[in-house]
């Protein structure tokens, strides 16, 4: 069987196929599989509702079992932003969204810096038939960036011992660790282990 992850994304793509190939019999494929292929608009208002946007929009499209994941930072001191719309929340990079969301908290104390990121999977066996799950990972934001490994807002992301991690990864952002440690404790990482029970039996 095929399994379609949802995504342009490379980095979520990478993480998703590692998360998920040593665990599954299936044929693990992206939507680089299908070049004419276009993601429909991602306009819902909750993490949740955008997966399913996605996952539902793939499955009819390519008739094939799609796993759509829609993730995002939500900061505490900006009162959940970016949220739903951490990928648009600002124009530009990923490095400069980065940088604008330093400058908003820029007299905001470590303390008062608490955060997390929020992954929703939602997997469209077909259009009627939908599985979904919601995880998170909690943290902080750190003062500057660091670490060159990850994605997105990844080297401003610090862990905390909320994250209930190896203590050999407290206080280094995500961008710190190595692939495997961030397997270990990622939203999506967590999020891919309450489904994975579901799908080994599918």
């Amino acid at each position: 069987m095929k399994l379609v992850i949802a995504t342009s994304n490379a980095g979520k793509l990478r993480e998703m196929q590692a998360l998920l190939s040593s665990a599954l019999p299936w044929e693990i494929v992206s939507l680089a599989s299908f070049p004419s292929f276009e993601m429909p608009p991602e306009d819902g208002e909750t993490m949740q509702q955008n997966a399913r946007i996605k996952a539902v929009y793939c499955a009819r499209k390519l008739q094939l079992p799609c796993l759509a994941d829609d993730s995002g930072l939500e900061v505490d001191a900006l009162d959940g932003e970016p949220g739903v719309r951490s990928a648009r929340w600002h124009a530009g990079t990923d490095q400069e969204r980065s940088t604008a969301l330093l400058t908003r908290l820029q007299d905001i104390p470590a303390n008062q810096r608490t955060a997390r990121f929020r992954c929703a999977l939602c997997l469209a066996m077909s259009e009627n038939d939908l599985h979904e799950v919601e995880a998170t990972c909690e943290g902080r934001i750190a003062f500057e960036p660091r670490g060159e490994n990850g994605f997105g807002y990844d080297p401003i992301f610090e862990i905390t011992p909320q994250t209930e991690a190896d203590v050999t990864v407290i206080g280094r952002t995500m961008a710190e660790i190595t692939a495997s440690q961030k397997g270990g404790i990622s939203h999506r990482a967590r999020a891919v282990e309450l489904f994975l029970p579901q799908l080994i039996h599918m």
